[in-house]
């Protein structure tokens, strides 16, 4: 497996997948031909049919700029297409084609680039599924945030440190910002409400879920503007992890350094889904996207709970399989409706999941690496037009009722 730095990339939203991932394939083909007279881009599947509201074209254009840039949206694609984020790059010498590069966004921001496997980030974690991982804990007597450690060296502490500043950051902007998000769908900003709404007599359990909500509302909705925020592991599932970490701090006193601990075993876990499966909403499905993110956000509570490695394992498995089948269908392309609602009954659903594996204990029959491959299955399984391409499910119910 590759560090999780691959997890976690600090960027601007609303769409790893067709944003950051697109940008940094065109600061990649920008680098190789800055003397191109100008740039062709065609987007197929997924980035064709969702690329205007997730706003790829307009990260292309802002990275190809000054040159002159032509986006095109494939209306049809190969039938060899290698994935549905597909995109070829064209660069463009006294009116003809003088160089191609297809370049493939694999979610989380990643891409990698046909043919050339080269250019892909070094394995770092020789063990690629849990179960390989767990065998190296018990022979070395690690615990899973040590486990990151000894693969990933020291250096990993101050790189998370920065990413858990951009995770409260975002926090912090969201809860007071208010306001339409961009887009056309009229979408108020619910953060600040959320945070800020009194309520007389209120449960202790009411308020959890109203601050925890609250929280995911804040970054999904700093993501949603085009705001600043952390793949967790992709834009679209930004607020889940931020969130419980969060409030976990906040509720049980966690120091910064033990929530860094968190946040490696959240990125050890989102490895492993990445690994074996996919965390691309394109390519799966949002089970990919927000249950991976549910997973790692279980995972990383279990650990600073105190519960012991199995555990661990058992709430990550037990977040990931509650997902199975989750479609991907963001109405008008946009990572609004329902992802931003999404991020919050996520991350509650975290929280759900660790106290269960705790009540649980050792009574799991289905390990987290079968999930994982189910996962998968399902994903590639699943009808094309509840992965990301906007042409089913909730999209196209409101499609219809807007006719």
């Amino acid at each position: 497996m590759k560090s999780i730095q691959e997890i976690f990339k600090i960027g601007k939203g609303p769409s790893s997948s067709h944003t950051i991932g697109p940008e940094r394939a065109a600061t990649l083909f920008k680098n190789e031909h800055p003397d191109a007279d100008g740039y062709r881009v065609i987007l197929y599947e997924s980035l064709s049919k969702t690329g205007k509201g997730h706003g790829t074209d307009r990260v292309l254009r802002e990275v190809l700029s000054p040159k002159p840039t032509e986006i095109v949206f494939a209306a049809e694609s190969p039938a060899d297409l290698p994935h549905p984020n597909t995109m070829d790059f064209e660069a463009i010498h006294d009116g003809q084609v003088s160089d191609r590069l297809r370049v493939l966004s694999i979610g989380g921001g990643d891409i990698r680039v046909e043919g050339q496997p080269g250019r892909e980030p070094p394995e770092v974690y020789p063990e690629n599924t849990y179960a390989e991982v767990e065998q190296f804990l018990r022979f070395r007597g690690l615990n899973l945030a040590e486990y990151v450690e000894f693969n990933e060296g020291e250096e990993i502490w101050p790189f998370l440190e920065k990413v858990w500043a951009a995770m409260k950051n975002a926090i912090e902007e969201g809860l007071h910002h208010e306001g339409e998000l961009p887009g056309g769908l009229h979408i108020l900003r619910k953060a600040k409400l959320l945070f800020n709404q009194s309520i007389e007599n209120e449960l202790p359990q009411v308020r959890e879920c109203r601050i925890l909500s609250a929280y995911a509302f804040a970054v999904s909705e700093q993501n949603a503007d085009c705001g600043t925020i952390v793949t967790a592991p992709t834009c679209g599932a930004c607020g889940i992890l931020p969130a419980v970490l969060r409030y976990a701090q906040e509720t049980n006193g966690f120091s910064d350094e033990q929530i860094l601990h968190g946040l490696a075993v959240a990125g050890l876990f989102g490895n492993i889904i990445k690994r074996n499966a996919s965390i691309s909403g394109a390519e799966c499905g949002c089970q990919a996207e927000v249950g991976s993110a549910c997973s790692m956000a279980a995972a990383a509570l279990a650990y600073l709970y105190g519960h012991h490695t199995n555990q661990i394992q058992h709430a990550a498995e037990i977040a990931l399989e509650h997902h199975l089948g989750l479609t991907c269908d963001p109405i008008c392309g946009l990572v609004q409706v329902p992802c931003i609602e999404r991020n919050a009954v996520a991350a509650r659903r975290a929280m759900d999941a660790c106290d269960l594996a705790s009540f649980l204990g050792d009574t799991q029959r289905i390990s987290f690496d079968i999930v994982v491959r189910t996962m998968y299955e399902t994903g590639i399984s699943m009808n094309q037009r509840f992965r990301e391409t906007a042409e089913g499910g909730l999209a196209k119910m409101f499609e219809r009722r807007r006719r």
